[in-house]
């Protein structure tokens, strides 16, 4: 009796250390920078702030252009026609040509406030620019966070199935020599406890990669089954 429960407890050291082995398992071995890098063009392609960002700077663009072609609001043209001649001359018809005359007239007040209002627009276009890659990097380093998180979840949820299954397989063959009375029921039922938490590791590893799948596919806008 004493050389059997020797043999299940080597059995059951055995599977504990097969579990140890497993757990050193690696999350480097799903890592893929060029992926990675797809996952970042994605998310700048799609996230949309990043659109609003962009039409914040095609706004100031067109704004830009638009002021560049305003200096000859500071000019202004008419003309004056006047058939009767300097005879009709008065103080409040002060006409002392005849026929047509062209007036020009310069505001220097929008002459010299022109270039300020050139480089202020000038400079909304940098800001809103700036503003872009700002957020670039803000979301490239968000996409990383939320990639490394959605592998390490990958790699405890392996984990965890293989714990699973060699608690699986310790109540099994713990099942057949209880059932021929060669190991106690405390060894047995610990075994089963053991298998219990291990399921509910499992399950809770599933939610894990579940939620950092839904939060890297928020940000990228896009299923990762799409993306290759």
């Amino acid at each position: 009796m004493n050389n059997k429960f020797r043999t299940i407890c080597l059995a059951l050291f055995i599977l504990t250390f097969a579990a140890n082995i497993h757990a050193q398992e690696t999350m480097f071995q799903d890592l893929s920078y060029p992926y990675l890098e797809k996952l970042i063009a994605t998310a700048k392609k799609n996230y949309p702030q990043v659109k609003i960002l962009q039409d914040q700077i095609n706004i100031a663009r067109g704004t830009f252009h638009q002021v560049s072609f305003t200096w000859l609001d500071a000019f202004s043209a008419s003309y004056i026609y006047s058939p009767q001649g300097p005879n009709t001359t008065s103080a409040t018809n002060p006409i002392i040509f005849n026929g047509l005359q062209l007036v020009a007239s310069v505001s220097l007040g929008s002459l010299f406030e022109r270039p300020y209002t050139v480089h202020n627009a000038r400079e909304a276009v940098k800001v809103a620019e700036e503003q872009q890659e700002q957020y670039f990097l803000t979301i490239e380093a968000n996409v990383k966070r939320f990639y490394f998180a959605y592998i390490e979840a990958q790699a405890d949820l392996r984990n965890k199935v293989n714990a699973t299954q060699d608690a699986t397989t310790a109540v099994n063959q713990l099942k057949h020599t209880f059932e021929r009375g060669e190991t106690t029921f405390t060894v047995y039922n610990e075994a089963l406890t053991n298998l219990y938490n291990q399921n509910s590791f499992r399950l809770q590893a599933e939610l894990a990669v579940f939620t950092a799948k839904t939060n890297l596919e928020e940000l990228l806008g896009a299923k990762l089954e799409s993306i290759k």
